[in-house]
Protein backbone atom coordinates (compact mmCIF):
# COMPACT_ATOMS: atom_id res chain seq x y z
CA UNK A 1 0.00 0.00 0.00
CA UNK A 2 2.86 2.32 1.04
CA UNK A 3 4.45 2.15 -2.44
CA UNK A 4 1.46 2.97 -3.79
CA UNK A 5 1.00 5.77 -2.09
CA UNK A 6 4.59 7.19 -2.79
CA UNK A 7 4.08 6.60 -6.72
CA UNK A 8 1.03 8.74 -6.26
CA UNK A 9 2.74 11.42 -4.32
CA UNK A 10 5.70 11.57 -6.91
CA UNK A 11 2.54 11.70 -10.07
CA UNK A 12 1.34 14.29 -7.92
CA UNK A 13 4.36 16.49 -8.07
CA UNK A 14 5.44 15.93 -11.89
CA UNK A 15 1.40 17.07 -12.55
CA UNK A 16 2.39 20.33 -10.53
CA UNK A 17 5.75 20.93 -12.19
CA UNK A 18 3.93 20.47 -15.61
CA UNK A 19 1.03 22.75 -14.73
CA UNK A 20 3.65 25.43 -14.26
CA UNK A 21 4.79 24.74 -17.59
CA UNK A 22 4.27 27.46 -20.62
CA UNK A 23 3.48 24.23 -23.32
CA UNK A 24 0.61 23.17 -21.23
CA UNK A 25 -0.66 26.78 -20.40
CA UNK A 26 -1.14 27.10 -24.14
CA UNK A 27 -3.35 23.95 -24.64
CA UNK A 28 -6.22 24.87 -22.70
CA UNK A 29 -7.23 20.96 -22.95
CA UNK A 30 -4.38 19.39 -21.67
CA UNK A 31 -4.31 21.74 -18.73
CA UNK A 32 -7.54 21.22 -17.85
CA UNK A 33 -6.82 17.13 -18.16
CA UNK A 34 -3.89 17.68 -16.10
CA UNK A 35 -5.26 19.84 -13.85
CA UNK A 36 -8.29 17.37 -12.80
CA UNK A 37 -6.09 14.51 -12.24
CA UNK A 38 -4.15 17.10 -9.94
CA UNK A 39 -7.35 17.51 -8.23
CA UNK A 40 -8.28 13.89 -8.06
CA UNK A 41 -5.02 13.16 -6.56
CA UNK A 42 -4.96 16.28 -3.65
CA UNK A 43 -7.09 14.66 -1.26
CA UNK A 44 -4.88 11.35 -1.14
CA UNK A 45 -1.71 12.99 -1.29
CA UNK A 46 -2.31 14.86 1.69
CA UNK A 47 -3.51 12.33 3.39
CA UNK A 48 -0.77 10.82 2.93
CA UNK A 49 1.92 13.93 4.16
CA UNK A 50 -0.40 13.93 7.51
CA UNK A 51 0.29 10.05 7.58
CA UNK A 52 4.10 10.36 7.17
CA UNK A 53 3.99 13.48 9.74
CA UNK A 54 1.94 11.68 12.74
CA UNK A 55 4.12 8.62 12.20
CA UNK A 56 7.67 11.00 12.35
CA UNK A 57 6.33 12.55 15.72
CA UNK A 58 5.24 9.03 16.75
CA UNK A 59 8.64 7.22 16.46
CA UNK A 60 10.08 10.61 18.16
CA UNK A 61 7.43 10.57 20.73
CA UNK A 62 8.36 6.51 21.43
CA UNK A 63 12.12 7.92 21.93
CA UNK A 64 11.10 9.98 24.75
CA UNK A 65 9.82 6.94 26.59
CA UNK A 66 13.38 5.40 26.88
CA UNK A 67 14.31 8.64 28.95
CA UNK A 68 15.20 8.34 32.26
CA UNK A 69 12.66 11.43 33.75
CA UNK A 70 10.28 10.21 34.35
CA UNK A 71 8.24 13.47 33.72
CA UNK A 72 9.31 13.47 30.29
CA UNK A 73 8.09 9.37 30.11
CA UNK A 74 4.69 10.47 31.29
CA UNK A 75 4.14 12.78 28.49
CA UNK A 76 5.41 10.82 26.06
CA UNK A 77 3.13 8.13 27.27
CA UNK A 78 -0.05 9.85 26.69
CA UNK A 79 1.72 11.35 23.11
CA UNK A 80 2.19 8.30 21.86
CA UNK A 81 -1.31 7.41 22.63
CA UNK A 82 -3.14 9.63 20.95
CA UNK A 83 -0.33 9.35 17.86
CA UNK A 84 -1.15 6.04 17.65
CA UNK A 85 -5.10 6.59 17.88
CA UNK A 86 -4.54 9.17 14.49
CA UNK A 87 -2.35 7.25 12.53
CA UNK A 88 -4.48 4.39 12.58
CA UNK A 89 -7.40 6.47 11.84
CA UNK A 90 -5.27 7.92 9.04
CA UNK A 91 -4.42 4.40 8.10
CA UNK A 92 -8.16 3.91 7.50
CA UNK A 93 -8.63 6.81 5.62
CA UNK A 94 -5.93 6.16 3.19
CA UNK A 95 -7.73 2.98 2.57
CA UNK A 96 -11.01 4.07 1.42
CA UNK A 97 -8.97 6.83 -0.54
CA UNK A 98 -7.39 4.26 -2.80
CA UNK A 99 -10.52 2.33 -3.81
CA UNK A 100 -10.33 2.78 -6.81
CA UNK A 101 -12.78 5.08 -8.27
CA UNK A 102 -15.62 3.95 -10.75
CA UNK A 103 -15.04 6.09 -13.85
CA UNK A 104 -18.89 6.50 -14.19
CA UNK A 105 -19.57 8.15 -11.26
CA UNK A 106 -19.77 11.50 -12.92
CA UNK A 107 -21.99 10.73 -15.79
CA UNK A 108 -25.55 11.15 -16.17
CA UNK A 109 -28.11 8.58 -16.31
CA UNK A 110 -30.32 6.95 -18.18
CA UNK A 111 -33.46 5.75 -16.12
CA UNK A 112 -35.81 2.79 -16.87
CA UNK A 113 -38.38 1.87 -15.12
CA UNK A 114 -40.55 -0.97 -15.93
CA UNK A 115 -44.23 -2.65 -14.35
CA UNK A 116 -43.18 -6.40 -13.47
CA UNK A 117 -45.58 -9.07 -12.36
CA UNK A 118 -48.88 -7.41 -10.86
CA UNK A 119 -50.74 -5.90 -13.82
CA UNK A 120 -52.29 -2.56 -12.64
CA UNK A 121 -51.11 -2.47 -9.14
CA UNK A 122 -47.57 -2.93 -10.59
CA UNK A 123 -48.15 0.27 -12.94
CA UNK A 124 -49.11 2.11 -10.30
CA UNK A 125 -45.79 1.20 -8.29
CA UNK A 126 -43.72 1.95 -11.48
CA UNK A 127 -45.31 5.74 -11.57
CA UNK A 128 -44.91 6.21 -7.52
CA UNK A 129 -41.28 5.09 -8.37
CA UNK A 130 -40.61 7.57 -11.20
CA UNK A 131 -41.86 10.30 -8.97
CA UNK A 132 -39.72 8.98 -6.21
CA UNK A 133 -36.65 9.53 -8.45
CA UNK A 134 -38.28 12.74 -9.83
CA UNK A 135 -38.15 14.04 -6.65
CA UNK A 136 -35.05 13.12 -5.65
CA UNK A 137 -33.38 14.96 -8.35
CA UNK A 138 -35.16 17.84 -7.78
CA UNK A 139 -33.71 17.89 -4.10
CA UNK A 140 -30.38 17.62 -5.74
CA UNK A 141 -30.99 20.25 -8.71
CA UNK A 142 -30.88 17.81 -11.33
CA UNK A 143 -32.12 18.09 -14.78
CA UNK A 144 -34.72 15.38 -15.76
CA UNK A 145 -35.70 14.84 -19.15
CA UNK A 146 -38.26 12.00 -20.06
CA UNK A 147 -37.58 10.11 -23.02
CA UNK A 148 -40.28 7.72 -23.37
CA UNK A 149 -43.66 6.27 -21.28
CA UNK A 150 -46.47 4.03 -21.81
CA UNK A 151 -49.05 4.99 -19.46
CA UNK A 152 -52.19 2.81 -18.47
CA UNK A 153 -55.60 4.15 -17.98
CA UNK A 154 -55.38 3.78 -14.34
CA UNK A 155 -52.80 6.65 -14.14
CA UNK A 156 -49.80 3.89 -13.65
CA UNK A 157 -46.76 3.56 -15.62
CA UNK A 158 -45.94 0.39 -17.98
CA UNK A 159 -42.10 1.74 -18.93
CA UNK A 160 -40.46 5.14 -18.67
CA UNK A 161 -37.31 6.05 -19.61
CA UNK A 162 -35.82 9.36 -18.64
CA UNK A 163 -32.65 10.67 -18.63
CA UNK A 164 -31.28 12.56 -15.34
CA UNK A 165 -28.13 15.21 -15.51
CA UNK A 166 -26.42 16.56 -12.92
CA UNK A 167 -22.63 15.95 -10.71
CA UNK A 168 -22.48 12.64 -9.54
CA UNK A 169 -25.82 11.57 -10.45
CA UNK A 170 -24.61 7.89 -11.20
CA UNK A 171 -22.77 7.64 -8.54
CA UNK A 172 -25.42 7.88 -6.24
CA UNK A 173 -28.27 6.27 -8.34
CA UNK A 174 -26.40 3.24 -9.40
CA UNK A 175 -27.01 0.76 -7.09
CA UNK A 176 -30.97 1.12 -7.59
CA UNK A 177 -30.76 -1.30 -10.35
CA UNK A 178 -32.80 -4.34 -9.86
CA UNK A 179 -36.22 -5.64 -8.75
CA UNK A 180 -38.30 -3.46 -6.38
CA UNK A 181 -41.12 -5.46 -4.42
CA UNK A 182 -44.30 -3.59 -3.56
CA UNK A 183 -46.38 -5.26 -0.80
CA UNK A 184 -49.54 -3.39 0.08
CA UNK A 185 -53.39 -3.68 -0.15
CA UNK A 186 -54.98 -2.16 -4.13
CA UNK A 187 -57.12 0.43 -3.48
CA UNK A 188 -59.43 -2.46 -5.79
CA UNK A 189 -59.28 -5.44 -3.69
CA UNK A 190 -62.39 -5.31 -1.29
CA UNK A 191 -61.15 -8.03 1.15
CA UNK A 192 -58.28 -6.41 2.18
CA UNK A 193 -55.87 -8.51 1.18
CA UNK A 194 -52.65 -7.68 0.36
CA UNK A 195 -50.57 -8.08 -2.93
CA UNK A 196 -47.19 -8.37 -4.11
CA UNK A 197 -46.02 -6.54 -7.35
CA UNK A 198 -43.08 -6.27 -8.43
CA UNK A 199 -41.27 -3.33 -10.83
CA UNK A 200 -37.82 -3.66 -12.37
CA UNK A 201 -35.24 -0.29 -12.21
CA UNK A 202 -31.99 0.20 -14.17
CA UNK A 203 -29.93 3.22 -14.51
CA UNK A 204 -27.03 3.41 -16.93
CA UNK A 205 -24.57 5.28 -17.43
CA UNK A 206 -24.88 7.62 -20.24
CA UNK A 207 -22.65 6.64 -22.56
CA UNK A 208 -20.91 9.02 -24.64
CA UNK A 209 -20.01 8.51 -28.62
CA UNK A 210 -16.31 8.14 -27.80
CA UNK A 211 -17.61 5.27 -25.22
CA UNK A 212 -19.66 3.36 -27.65
CA UNK A 213 -18.06 3.23 -31.48
CA UNK A 214 -21.61 2.12 -33.47
CA UNK A 215 -21.28 0.73 -36.76
CA UNK A 216 -24.20 2.30 -38.98
CA UNK A 217 -23.78 -0.90 -41.04
CA UNK A 218 -25.26 -2.39 -38.03
CA UNK A 219 -28.63 -0.43 -37.35
CA UNK A 220 -31.93 -1.32 -39.08
CA UNK A 221 -34.10 2.07 -38.41
CA UNK A 222 -38.17 1.76 -38.95
CA UNK A 223 -40.03 4.65 -39.05
CA UNK A 224 -44.01 4.64 -38.20
CA UNK A 225 -46.49 7.23 -37.08
CA UNK A 226 -46.84 8.20 -33.82
CA UNK A 227 -49.87 6.71 -31.89
CA UNK A 228 -51.20 7.98 -27.98
CA UNK A 229 -53.03 6.17 -25.71
CA UNK A 230 -55.91 3.79 -27.41
CA UNK A 231 -54.20 3.79 -30.73
CA UNK A 232 -55.28 7.48 -31.77
CA UNK A 233 -53.15 8.34 -34.21
CA UNK A 234 -51.66 11.57 -33.17
CA UNK A 235 -49.58 12.73 -36.03
CA UNK A 236 -49.79 11.92 -39.95
CA UNK A 237 -45.88 11.50 -40.20
CA UNK A 238 -43.69 9.02 -39.99
CA UNK A 239 -41.89 10.77 -37.43
CA UNK A 240 -41.66 7.59 -34.55
CA UNK A 241 -38.51 5.67 -34.99
CA UNK A 242 -37.39 1.97 -33.93
CA UNK A 243 -33.99 1.30 -34.49
CA UNK A 244 -32.87 -2.37 -33.80
CA UNK A 245 -28.91 -2.88 -33.12
CA UNK A 246 -28.88 -6.09 -35.28
CA UNK A 247 -25.67 -7.81 -33.47
CA UNK A 248 -27.11 -7.91 -30.21
CA UNK A 249 -31.10 -7.46 -30.99
CA UNK A 250 -30.97 -4.85 -28.68
CA UNK A 251 -34.64 -2.65 -29.65
CA UNK A 252 -35.32 1.53 -29.14
CA UNK A 253 -38.13 2.82 -29.85
CA UNK A 254 -38.77 6.42 -29.46
CA UNK A 255 -42.23 8.66 -30.37
CA UNK A 256 -42.64 11.11 -28.05
CA UNK A 257 -41.00 13.91 -30.34
CA UNK A 258 -43.38 15.40 -33.26
CA UNK A 259 -39.79 15.42 -35.30
CA UNK A 260 -38.27 12.22 -36.53
CA UNK A 261 -34.87 13.88 -36.19
CA UNK A 262 -35.04 14.59 -32.52
CA UNK A 263 -36.61 10.80 -32.25
CA UNK A 264 -33.76 9.33 -33.54
CA UNK A 265 -31.37 11.09 -31.87
CA UNK A 266 -33.20 10.05 -28.33
CA UNK A 267 -33.38 6.67 -29.60
CA UNK A 268 -29.48 6.55 -30.01
CA UNK A 269 -28.68 8.01 -26.60
CA UNK A 270 -30.83 5.42 -25.03
CA UNK A 271 -29.10 2.36 -27.60
CA UNK A 272 -25.97 3.64 -27.11
CA UNK A 273 -26.38 3.62 -23.19
CA UNK A 274 -27.55 0.02 -23.36
CA UNK A 275 -24.71 -1.42 -25.19
CA UNK A 276 -22.19 0.52 -22.79
CA UNK A 277 -24.03 -1.36 -20.13
CA UNK A 278 -23.57 -4.52 -21.87
CA UNK A 279 -19.90 -3.88 -22.41
CA UNK A 280 -19.92 -3.08 -18.73
CA UNK A 281 -21.12 -6.39 -18.01
CA UNK A 282 -19.15 -8.05 -20.13
CA UNK A 283 -15.93 -6.55 -18.51
CA UNK A 284 -17.34 -7.13 -14.72
CA UNK A 285 -17.95 -10.77 -15.07
CA UNK A 286 -14.80 -11.26 -17.09
CA UNK A 287 -13.30 -9.63 -13.40
CA UNK A 288 -15.39 -11.25 -10.85
CA UNK A 289 -16.68 -14.96 -12.11
CA UNK A 290 -15.02 -16.31 -9.30
CA UNK A 291 -16.92 -14.00 -6.79
CA UNK A 292 -20.29 -13.44 -8.05
CA UNK A 293 -21.28 -10.03 -5.77
CA UNK A 294 -23.22 -7.78 -7.15
CA UNK A 295 -20.78 -4.99 -6.35
CA UNK A 296 -21.39 -2.74 -9.69
CA UNK A 297 -22.73 -5.77 -11.62
CA UNK A 298 -26.16 -4.05 -11.70
CA UNK A 299 -28.18 -7.45 -11.46
CA UNK A 300 -31.35 -6.85 -12.44
CA UNK A 301 -32.83 -10.28 -11.83
CA UNK A 302 -32.81 -9.80 -8.07
CA UNK A 303 -35.12 -8.72 -5.46
CA UNK A 304 -33.18 -5.79 -4.13
CA UNK A 305 -36.02 -3.76 -1.75
CA UNK A 306 -39.11 -4.40 -0.28
CA UNK A 307 -41.34 -1.80 -0.22
CA UNK A 308 -44.20 -2.97 2.68
CA UNK A 309 -47.07 -0.57 3.10
CA UNK A 310 -49.17 -1.27 6.02
CA UNK A 311 -45.93 -1.34 8.08
CA UNK A 312 -44.77 1.66 6.24
CA UNK A 313 -41.29 -0.37 6.27
CA UNK A 314 -38.64 -0.42 3.22
CA UNK A 315 -36.01 -3.20 3.88
CA UNK A 316 -33.21 -2.97 1.82
CA UNK A 317 -32.38 -6.77 0.93
CA UNK A 318 -28.37 -7.02 0.25
CA UNK A 319 -27.30 -4.95 2.92
CA UNK A 320 -29.77 -6.16 5.60
CA UNK A 321 -31.05 -2.60 6.36
CA UNK A 322 -34.78 -1.33 7.12
CA UNK A 323 -36.57 1.72 7.36
CA UNK A 324 -39.84 3.30 8.41
CA UNK A 325 -39.62 5.99 6.84
CA UNK A 326 -41.37 4.78 3.71
CA UNK A 327 -43.64 8.05 3.03
CA UNK A 328 -40.75 10.12 3.64
CA UNK A 329 -38.69 8.15 0.81
CA UNK A 330 -41.48 7.79 -1.77
CA UNK A 331 -41.50 11.74 -1.51
CA UNK A 332 -37.80 11.68 -2.54
CA UNK A 333 -36.06 11.92 0.93
CA UNK A 334 -33.33 8.87 -0.17
CA UNK A 335 -30.06 10.16 1.53
CA UNK A 336 -30.60 7.68 4.46
CA UNK A 337 -31.65 4.57 2.14
CA UNK A 338 -28.98 5.39 -0.28
CA UNK A 339 -26.03 6.26 2.05
CA UNK A 340 -26.32 3.16 3.90
CA UNK A 341 -26.39 0.75 0.56
CA UNK A 342 -23.30 2.79 -0.84
CA UNK A 343 -21.32 2.41 3.09
CA UNK A 344 -22.03 -1.37 2.54
CA UNK A 345 -20.57 -1.50 -1.28
CA UNK A 346 -17.66 1.06 -0.45
CA UNK A 347 -16.52 -1.24 2.60
CA UNK A 348 -16.80 -4.27 0.12
CA UNK A 349 -14.58 -2.59 -2.32
CA UNK A 350 -12.01 -1.85 0.37
CA UNK A 351 -11.52 -5.90 1.34
CA UNK A 352 -9.40 -5.61 -1.81
CA UNK A 353 -6.95 -3.07 -1.11
CA UNK A 354 -3.89 -4.67 -0.12
CA UNK A 355 -2.44 -3.55 3.44
CA UNK A 356 1.22 -3.97 4.83
CA UNK A 357 1.58 -4.64 8.81
CA UNK A 358 2.93 -1.41 10.50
Amino acid sequence: MFDKLAAEEQRYEELLTRLGSPELQNDPSEYRKAAKALSDLEPLVKTYRDYKTTAQNLAEAEDLLQSGDADMRDLAKEEVRSLTARRDALVVELKALLVPKDPNDEKNVVLEIRAGTGGDEAALFAAELFRMYSKFAERNRWKLEMMSSNETGVGGLKEVIATIEGRGVYSKLKYESGVHRVQRVPATEASGRIHTSTVTVAVLPEAEEVDVQINEKDLRVDTFCSSGPGGQSVNTTYSAVRITHIPTGVVVSQQDEKSQIKNRAKAMKVLRARLYEMELRKQQEAIAKDRRSQVGTGERSEKIRTYNFKDNRITDHRVNFTTHRLTEVLNGDLVELLDNVITYYQSEKLKDVTTVGL
